[in-house]
């Protein structure tokens, strides 16, 4: 895993911009996704099938419901403002014109929609640092698949950001549906998605 801190711990410094050089030059492993937490870049190993299967299944029920003008992006750094993050979701869902132009990064509030699938050596970044990041960005619904909770498998989707802080607007676990809200209208039947 490679390492380097930010200085400052703010994107827009010097600091920042040095660890975001060392993250666009990473040398990782095909199909890592390489990110920014706390000002550390981070090199988890490839998800497994499971996981890109989830994320498969999800993403083709999603391209049902958005507008063309939108894309779901699954390799989309998304910058956290005020805080040294960069985070790879998922999955993201935003407008192609918030992405068009701008290289392998954009400002997290641009998203839609947000999906993280917890692997098991790192679900604690989706579960705590990201719920707090996505709710500082704005970003308005942060969807977490957590097959590796305590057990028992759950889907929450986090909305209604303010200050930092989500609202849990629904918590299933595996086999039940879940809705997301408007502008998507969908229901999720997560009893399809594979353990682990």
């Amino acid at each position: 895993m490679s390492a380097l801190a930010a200085e400052s711990g703010a994107p827009g410094d010097t600091g920042w911009d040095e660890i975001v050089r060392v993250w666009e030059e990473t040398d990782a492993p095909e199909g890592s996704k390489v990110e920014i937490i706390e000002g550390v870049v981070t090199v988890p190993p490839p998800p497994s099938k499971d996981h890109n299967t989830t994320a498969a299944l999800l993403q083709r029920r999603l391209y049902t419901k958005i507008p063309e003008s939108w894309e779901i992006y699954q390799t989309l750094g998304l910058e956290v403002p005020g805080i040294s993050d960069l985070f790879v979701p998922d999955l993201a869902v935003l407008p192609v014109s918030s992405v068009l132009g701008k290289g392998n990064r954009v400002p997290a509030d641009e998203a839609e929609l947000v999906v993280e699938i917890t692997s098991k050596r790192n679900a604690n970044h989706d579960r705590i640092k990201k719920v707090h990041g996505y709710a500082r960005a704005g970003v308005p619904l942060y969807l977490l698949l957590d097959p590796w909770h305590s057990d028992r498998p759950t889907a929450t989707l986090y909305g209604v950001p303010q200050d930092g802080t989500y609202r849990v607007l629904a918590s299933v676990e595996y086999g039940e549906k879940l809705t997301l809200p408007t502008p998507f209208e969908l229901d999720i039947d997560t009893s399809v998605f594979p353990l682990g």
